[in-house]
């Protein structure tokens, strides 16, 4: 019988990975900012429109805004974060699906011990099983 197990991908922080992380988080940062622009935009356009309720309106797009800005405050931390990361250092990365064979007889202990890929600069180095 084969069951579906999670597999950490771990990534060995080097200059290079920490300078794609950085700039992912930064990229991400700056179309968050922007987002929080066009929503303004769009909530003093609709607010022009008759019939519509401006108290509403106002109310939705600012949820949306903070929402926004929580997540600005996020990728902040992780830039932050990022500085102090020590090279060599391992980080997780993302996970994914394995399937792994179990058979009668087996140690469950053992077949369903945590397991993980260990990537440096794209490249697979080392899988713990």
């Amino acid at each position: 019988m084969k069951i579906i197990q999670k597999v950490l991908i771990k990534q060995i922080v080097t200059e290079r990975s920490k300078e794609k992380l950085k700039n992912n988080f930064t990229s991400h940062k700056m179309r968050l900012e922007q987002e929080c622009q066009q929503l303004l935009f769009e909530q003093r356009k609709l607010q022009n429109k008759p019939g519509v309720s401006k108290q509403d309106i106002s109310q939705r797009f600012q949820q949306e805004i903070k929402n926004r800005k929580e997540k600005i405050k996020l990728a902040d931390f992780k830039i932050e974060q990022l500085d102090m990361l020590e090279m060599g250092s391992e980080i997780i990365e993302d996970q994914v699906e394995a399937l792994v064979e179990v058979s009668v007889g087996m140690d469950w202990n053992e077949s369903i011990k945590e397991k993980a890929i260990i990537i440096k600069d794209e490249t697979v180095v080392r899988i713990d099983e």
